[in-house]
């Protein structure tokens, strides 16, 4: 299978339109249900073998345990509960309105109580509009959608490469509903004292030092797809640093700087997962040194933190 196949933002972006609000949908469910993690590591998605899940949620809040998962395969919607229970329902064919009616009701069926506190789309040109009542988002294509999840399967197997020589905290791989991205980031213990103004989703995401990196699929303002990193906050001179491969650049967005790496550009590549891999290395490297990281310290190459396996190239346990 090709690595990193055309997605071209243009020919599917009314399937994404509509998908990111049925993300949407489920993501607040995730968000109402789930246990509260640093940094909001509770809220995104992850990846499955067939599309993406919330994981396992429920049982604090007095509710079963329930999960979602997006089936991109057989093109479903499957909420499932610990006791085997399982209703499922066509992901093609359906309306924002109708996609939440059938969610709510597939939750009442299994017993879950559980419903987003704001149900309507999040920092989406519709935000006033309640899911119930978007009947404007209802194209489903599943082979655009299928390819979606392959692209989002592939960025993440390079991501999840690249978490591998970092040994500080670093987050999961994580798909997030809101942006629409895959994102991984690695933090450092400098606490970050945040504006009064600040929003608390906000004030939680950054209250530590971060070096970022992820991918996103485009939108209106970007309306390509795209590899990209930034720094926050963002070190003086950050984007004097030159980046790798040749094609990526440093965005200007007014108060800071992201670096990035078109899709399409890394598609020209003769390897491409080493682009990928080359393009992150390099601005990790540029904001951990204009911050002030101890790269050397931190570095966990081939994910073996011990020295003294390194030499004999040992990454795995000695009994696998």
């Amino acid at each position: 299978m090709e690595l990193f196949p055309a997605i071209p933002f243009d020919e599917w972006r009314d399937t994404k339109e509509t998908l990111h609000r049925f993300a949407q949908v489920v993501g607040k469910i995730r968000l109402a249900a789930s246990v509260r993690r640093n940094h909001w590591w509770n809220v995104p998605f992850r990846l499955t073998g067939r599309g993406t899940t919330t994981s396992p949620m429920g049982q604090v809040d007095g509710n079963p345990i329930f999960t979602i998962d997006f089936d991109f395969v057989a093109h479903r919607l499957v909420v499932s509960s610990l006791d085997g229970r399982e209703i499922s329902f066509p992901l093609a064919g359906q309306s924002v309105a109708s996609f939440y009616a059938a969610v709510v009701e597939a939750l009442s069926a299994l017993g879950v109580r559980t419903r987003p506190a704001l149900p309507r789309p999040f920092d989406l040109p519709d935000s006033g509009r309640p899911f119930g009542e978007d009947t404007e988002h209802a194209t489903y294509d599943p082979g655009q959608a299928n390819r979606y999840w392959r692209v989002l399967s592939q960025v993440a197997s390079v991501l999840e490469e690249f978490a591998a020589g970092y040994s500080g905290k670093v987050s999961p791989v994580h798909h997030f509903w809101h942006t629409f991205d895959i994102a991984h980031t690695r933090f450092s213990e400098r606490h970050v004292p945040q504006p009064e103004r600040t929003d608390p989703g906000t004030r939680e995401a950054y209250s530590r030092e971060v070096i970022s990196f992820g991918f996103w699929f485009g939108d209106d303002t970007f309306p390509e797809p795209a590899f990209y990193a930034y720094t926050a906050p963002e070190p003086a001179g950050l984007a004097d640093d030159p980046l790798e491969p040749s094609a990526a650049h440093w965005l200007d967005r007014g108060s800071s700087h992201l670096a990035v790496l078109r899709y399409d550009d890394v598609r020209k590549e003769t390897d491409r997962r080493a682009a990928v891999l080359a393009f992150y290395e390099s601005a990790y490297r540029a904001g951990a040194h204009r911050a002030g990281w101890d790269v050397d310290a931190l570095a966990c190459p081939g994910g073996v933190t011990d020295p003294d396996l390194r030499p004999y190239g040992q990454t795995g346990p000695a009994s696998g």
